[in-house]
């Protein structure tokens, strides 16, 4: 027996016997007869980025295969707001390599994501996991490279406040039980993302933890491992839905919004990027950084003012991106440093020393290299985005920066050096250098029709969803929210409570 299929957390995975990305039809039949599945699930996204659901009892074998076979049709017009009613029938296909057992049905369940398909059978253009899988194609043939990603979901648990155990406003960064009140839901929701095949890194407390009107808020972080964008793109959607249904079962309000209430730490959801050729990371050459990495950073330092559009699409997510807070608002890259837009984080480059030997007196010195987990860390966006877009939108932008003639030399000028904090004061001067992030929606939507041409390049984005998205970002009138907004809590709450469970 395969030991890494034995350990894998999917039960398909396990009874199989096979990687999920080699799953069949007939694999997924032959679980459903074997192990007394009475009911599949077929999941999509909408425009609104929420997983939807479509149920099925099973009646038959064949009834089986016809439903996993045939997929179903939907009304595509409840879905997309821009497709119109008198055409709006669409298919929806189910991914194999996307089944997982349903960890909340009692009755055996088999759930399955679903691509988007027009009358003619062909692909949905406009549908958001489609135009991911373009922009990735175009990526692969333009540069020969693979890209990677893992996301990084933080979110609030709200709930009664037990007035025990109180963490310092604003310190609750990696805080152990009893201090951090939520350690079980994260692990049990860590576990059954595991189980629909998430691949996650690890999980913990964040910043953000304080008290109002007895109730505490809290902030966790489920952080994924990188794997295919693609893939990437499918464990984040189904994360976020399990993670809301396993708090609807215990009780609690979670929210992935950008931000909760005045002056407190906001919630992003963190990208981290990786280029591959032939499985082997391109990213760390002799201990630096490649020119294929700079020349992708460089993209999004061109890219940096309309990828709001995509990353955070909702007037809430610049009340988090404020000048002189922790969230990035300058058009800057540097090492270790979370003021910068892009983030290159400790990478284990080999220096000589063997840290785990150190540790542990009784290891064997190694020399092993472990600088193929270097990823750099797009840090702007936020959960409000539709995750398939969102990727689509780095895969774009690094194809750009990887195709830019000048992007050596636009990743040297928008570099910062280690340890300058752009919202320091005294670092006012650097600032004042950089390009800044736009401050709203309406703004984002402009910088979009200006770079227009790196999106719908090569096909990814139809200029058809390219104006639509522009028009569905301005139609927020949020030009002047913040200068309307002001101090004005009241205000700022009712913006805050009108998007709380947006994405």
């Amino acid at each position: 027996m395969n030991t890494n299929i034995q350990m894998n957390p999917n039960s398909l995975v396990q009874y199989l016997q096979k990687p999920a990305r080699e799953f069949t039809k007939q694999d997924i039949i032959r679980y459903c007869e074997d192990n007394g599945v009475e009911f599949i699930n077929f999941h999509y996204c909408g425009w609104d980025g929420k997983l939807k659901t479509l149920n099925f009892v099973i009646q038959s074998v064949d009834h089986l295969d016809n439903i996993l076979s045939a997929g179903e049709r939907v009304d595509g017009s409840s879905l997309f707001p821009f497709i119109e009613a008198g055409k709006s029938d669409l298919y929806v296909v189910p991914k194999f390599r996307t089944a997982f057992r349903n960890p909340f049905s009692e009755i055996p369940t088999v759930d399955l994501l679903c691509s988007f398909y027009d009358r003619e059978g062909n692909p949905f253009e406009s549908s958001p996991e489609y135009i991911l899988r373009k922009a990735h194609r175009a990526f692969q043939e333009s540069t020969g490279l693979q890209m990677e990603t893992m996301g990084e979901l933080e979110y609030y648990i709200i709930a009664e406040d037990e007035e025990i155990y109180p963490v310092p406003d604003q310190k609750g960064y990696h805080e152990s039980r009893p201090f951090n009140k939520f350690t079980d839901y994260r692990v049990e929701a860590m576990r059954l993302i595991a189980q629909a095949g998430g691949m996650i890194k690890y999980g913990h407390s964040e910043v953000g933890n304080f008290t109002l009107d007895g109730k505490i808020y809290e902030q966790n972080e489920i952080e994924f491992l990188p794997t295919n964008i693609e893939d990437a793109a499918d464990q984040l959607v189904i994360a976020k839905w399990i993670m809301r249904q396993l708090a609807y079962e215990y009780g609690v309000t979670l929210t992935f919004a950008p931000k909760i209430t005045v002056g407190k730490a906001g919630s992003g959801m963190h990208v981290h990027c990786k280029f591959t050729k032939d499985g082997k990371s391109v990213m760390i050459e002799n201990g630096e950084l490649t020119d294929i990495c700079k020349k992708a950073i460089a993209g999004y330092m061109m890219a940096g003012t309309s990828l709001p559009a995509f990353g955070n699409p909702n007037p809430l997510a610049f009340l988090r991106l404020v000048p002189h807070q922790e969230a990035p608002t300058s058009l800057c890259w540097s090492f270790s440093n979370r003021s910068a837009l892009v983030r290159v984080p400790l990478g284990w480059i080999n220096n000589g020393k063997d840290m785990l030997a150190n540790c542990n007196p009784l290891e064997t010195p190694s020399t092993k290299d472990f600088s193929d987990k270097q990823t750099f860390e797009w840090r702007a966006s936020d959960a409000s985005a539709d995750i398939y877009l969102l990727m689509a939108a780095l895969c774009a932008a690094a194809r750009y920066g990887l195709e830019s003639p000048d992007a050596l030399e636009v990743a040297e000028r928008t570099y910062v050096g280690l340890g300058v904090n752009i919202h320091d004061d005294k670092n006012k001067s650097v600032q004042d250098a950089l390009e800044q992030l736009p401050d709203s929606c309406y703004r984002a939507a402009e910088e979009l029709e200006k770079d227009r041409e790196i999106y719908t390049a090569k096909g990814v984005f139809s200029d058809n969803i390219v104006d639509y998205m522009i028009k569905y970002l301005k139609n927020f009138n949020d030009a002047n929210l913040r200068a309307e907004l002001g101090n004005d809590t009241e205000k700022i709450m009712k913006v805050v409570n009108d998007n709380m469970h947006v994405g």
